[in-house]
Order: structure tokens, then sequence, then C-alpha cells
């Protein structure tokens, strides 16, 4: 039983380890919001829709052909009901006092026997990002030279590179190579071992740490952000993070009882509440489904300022990247 195991793997893991649950005789059930690498593995499909669970046979790819024909057909039947319910309805008004009386209670008893179709939710929740930009006059916003990172020794050693005022940067490289060691270097949590950084004197810096640590797991979503940004009334605090995706259920709930995907919106919501105009981002996606990835996609695209962004999908960056640097030959 797997839950997102592909969150923290390289795409040479993930590689690998799809062609291995591929090639696995024995039964497996696995969560995960990495579609190219269930189109890969699985060969039957729950999923979890309006409270109810559907088990679906074969590929991802069919699963979402069958899903998508099932509820257009569930929609048109609903409403084809609810049509003949509202006729009958007008009907048994007109005439229940009339002289056709009798025929008016008989259809009121047939509409109460009806086996109703119920409901279904038509509108998903689509989180919005939006980061606020604070403006930058300079050129160059970070200069890095034969700069060293690790703990007790190097992990990464003699990494040049230099950014300018709007340019997006993703680093990537294998697992362990110190990618996580480098960003926190930069925004000061570690020492650098050797060699220098610098960044502008105009930089504003928004960070995204991929651990989901937090001070108190008792805390709800609402007292997080409310402790944080104390200025903001608790009705704001409710609408930024129903449009980061966390309903007010969730926001109501102990942050230590939410999904990963759920927390990971929270620490977007914190940092869209920071502006910025250089934005450090590490692994952002792990967590997230695929509506929120698009979400933060988009929002990344539209962000006028500077981003540094760890990741190992590059079906996430390749579009807006102008830059990619693999660490692993360092």
């Amino acid at each position: 039983m797997l839950d997102e195991p592909t969150n923290f793997l390289d795409k040479e893991h993930i590689a690998w380890f799809a062609d291995y649950l591929a090639n696995l005789d024995n039964a497996f059930m696995v969560v995960s919001h990495d579609h190219a690498f269930l189109e890969k593995t699985a060969n039957r499909i729950c999923d979890i829709d309006n409270h109810f669970i559907t088990k679906y046979y074969g590929t991802y790819s069919e699963f979402l052909k069958k899903k998508t024909f099932m509820r257009e057909d569930y929609i048109r039947q609903y409403s084809a009901q609810q049509r003949e319910i509202k006729k009958t309805e007008e009907f048994i008004r007109k005439n229940i006092a009339g002289r056709k009386s009798k025929m008016a209670k008989g259809r009121r008893k047939q509409l109460e026997r009806m086996d109703k179709i119920e409901a279904i939710a038509f509108k998903e929740i689509v989180p919005r990002f939006r980061f606020p930009y604070l403006p930058f006059s300079g050129t160059e916003h970070l200069i890095v030279k034969r700069l060293s990172v690790g703990y007790h020794y190097p992990i990464l050693s003699n990494i040049d590179f230099m950014m300018k005022g709007g340019q997006k940067v993703v680093i990537t490289g294998f697992n362990g190579i110190g990618k996580s060691t480098l960003l926190k270097t930069l925004v000061g949590q570690i020492p650098a071992m050797n060699g220098i950084y610098q960044f502008s004197e105009q930089t504003a810096i928004g960070y995204f740490a991929q651990d989901l640590i937090w001070r108190d797991l008792s805390q709800t979503p609402i007292q997080i952000v409310s402790d944080t940004y104390p200025d903001i009334p608790a009705k704001e605090i409710r609408k930024a993070l129903a449009r980061c995706g966390i309903t007010g259920e969730h926001a109501m709930q102990a942050v230590g009882t939410l999904s990963g995907g759920e927390q990971a919106k929270l620490k977007m919501c914190l940092l869209m509440h920071k502006p910025c105009n250089f934005l450090i981002l590490d692994e952002p996606t792990n967590h997230l489904d695929v509506q929120a990835k698009e979400a933060l996609k988009t929002a990344l695209q539209e962000f006028p300022g500077t981003v540094l962004l760890v990741s190992h999908e590059a079906a996430f960056y390749k579009e807006w990247a102008g830059r990619v640097i693999d660490v692993s030959s360092h």
C-alpha cells in the first residue's frame, strides 16, 4: 500500500519505480496525483467522487474517458427527471382542488414513491494562487560564485550562476544531491561552507520550504494565518483560504490532521500575503493535486518577479522556465 510514493523522488527513480510496479506479479494499491505514473502502473482505478467510490477497469486515460461519459450520462438522467418532477408538481398545483383532484393526488403519490436521482456537485474546488509583487529596478538579483553547501562536509561544491530580475530558473538533479540544502543556504537557514552568494539590496524573498513542519499541530489554518498576519480580519482569512482551495471545514480542522495537499495549500496562502520580488520554492508541487498544480503554474507564469525553483517535474516548469540548472555534475 503506497501513499504518494513519487512525491520526493527524482524523475530517474520515478521511471524505475513505475517499471518495477508495472512488472510486479503481486497486488498493490497506490494513492497518487502523478497521472503519468498511474498510466504506466495501474489497471484498476478506484475514484472517490461525491462521497462514493467507483471502480473502473483499464488504464488511467481509459478511466478519464469512462468517467466523463458516465458523468455526462448521469447529468442527462438527472436533468430529465428534474424536468418530469417540475412538470408533475405543476400539474398537482393546478389540479389538486379542481375536478382533476383525484388524478392530482395519484400523481402526488407517484412523486412521493419516485426513486429520485441525487444531485451531484458540478463544481470542483479549483484554487487560485497569486503572489503580490514588490517592484525591483535593478538588473542583477542574485550572484553565486564558487559556492559550497552542506552540513558537516560539502555535498554541493563550486556552484556558479547569476540571476537577473524577472528571470525564472529551475534547479534539478537526482535525490540527495543537495538541492534543498542549496536553497536553505541562500535563504540564510544554514551557513555557506565556501564561496559567496549575494542578493541585491532591493530583494524581498518569499520562501516555500518542502518540509511540512508546524509549531503547533493542534492549530487550525485560520489560527495559523491569524497568528502570522494578526491585522487580517477573520472573514478575509476565510476568503483567502478558500481561494487556495481549503474548504471551510478544513479551515477549522487541526493542521496535523490535514492531508499533505491541504497543508501545502496553507503554506501557499501564507506566502501569498507576503509581498516579494524573488520567489524561492523547494518542490512546491509534491503534495498538490492537478488543479492546484495548474493554478500554481499560472501564478508563477504571471508573477513579474524572479523565481528560483527546485523541482523534478519537467511537465510543471518546461512551459515557463527560462533556464534549467542540473546540479548533478557538481
